[in-house]
């Protein structure tokens, strides 16, 4: 699970860049790129927390 919000912060970490260096202003998009990367952070670290747990 950890390696999966690892990746899914990646992902949005690098489209929410895309989306700041667009070259038309008014081409926005409806993702949520800087929540998503934020939510995924937060999954990593707690699922990556109770895995060397051992929960």
């Amino acid at each position: 699970m950890s390696l999966f919000s690892a990746m899914v912060v990646a992902i949005s970490s690098f489209a929410d860049w895309r989306r700041s260096r667009r070259r038309d202003i008014n081409a926005v998009g409806f993702m949520p790129w800087t929540a998503i990367t934020l939510l995924g952070v937060l999954a990593s670290v707690i699922s990556a927390a109770l895995a060397l747990k051992g929960f």
